[in-house]
């Protein structure tokens, strides 16, 4: 199956620096989306590790199943990450979510820490493939709050999981069968927070290329504020 992948990222309207990284590698069959955390270039630092040690791993892999090589990425990253904070004090608090997708013949393969999202978009709908490791989804799951409720809660933006903030990482691995035109995006939470569900399934409606739907998933971000910075990566199996 042919697979088409297009990346774009974004300050928004809010902030003056851009903490969230991607990258895309399709001779090596994965994408990646960090959105750091921690200020003074301490996210930004943190989300370029991430994205430069999942190059790394996927270029010379040591196995042939991508589930491993995703784990390895996270593992490494969040060693990596700590052993910088060690190193510079005044980055402590730093720190990343993060989505790494990648593809063999007929599988997809996800892995998934924080609040940046996955989602799939499959005959004309929109399905969230990850669940947030926020402390707005936990109470949600344990019926504390309402979903109505969830969006402009003040403790939104608490995550229990991020890489590098503790030597014992837990990641998310989903998998799932190719199928033709399916469309996954990967995106910071300065797109999902920003924008309805609704309205990002509408974009990814269009039959305009990529290139134009991701373009379109950045401004939808910016009308709905732009408080945070935005990345999109689509993943657009044909």
């Amino acid at each position: 199956m042919d697979i088409k992948v297009f990346g774009i990222t974004d300050p928004g309207l809010k902030r003056t620096n851009n903490e969230d990284s991607f990258i895309i590698s399709l001779e090596n069959r994965f994408c990646a989306v960090a959105d750091g955390m921690g200020g003074a270039a301490a996210g930004e630092v943190a989300s370029s590790i991430f994205v430069s040690t999942a190059n790394e791993i996927f270029s010379a892999p040591d196995s042939n199943d991508p589930a491993v090589n995703i784990q390895k990425t996270f593992l490494l990253a969040n060693s990596r990450i700590l052993e910088h904070v060690s190193a510079n004090p005044e980055h402590k608090g730093m720190g990343t979510t993060a989505e790494l997708l990648a593809w063999t013949d007929d599988i997809i393969i996800i892995g998934h820490v924080g609040d940046s999202r996955t989602y799939r978009f499959r005959n004309g709908t929109l399905k969230q493939v990850t669940k947030d490791h926020s402390l707005i989804q936990m109470q949600l799951d344990q019926g504390i709050i309402a979903p109505e409720d969830a969006k402009k809660h003040r403790m939104r933006h608490v995550i229990l999981r991020a890489v590098g903030v503790d030597p014992d990482i837990s990641l998310d691995i989903i998998k799932s069968r190719l199928f033709a035109s399916d469309i996954y995006l990967l995106c910071s939470d300065g797109l999902s927070d920003m924008a309805e569900e609704p309205k990002i399934e509408e974009c990814m409606k269009s039959n305009d290329s990529l290139e134009a739907t991701a373009s379109a998933l950045i401004n939808l971000a910016k009308e709905g504020g732009g408080k945070d910075n935005i990345t999109a990566v689509l993943v657009k199996c044909a």
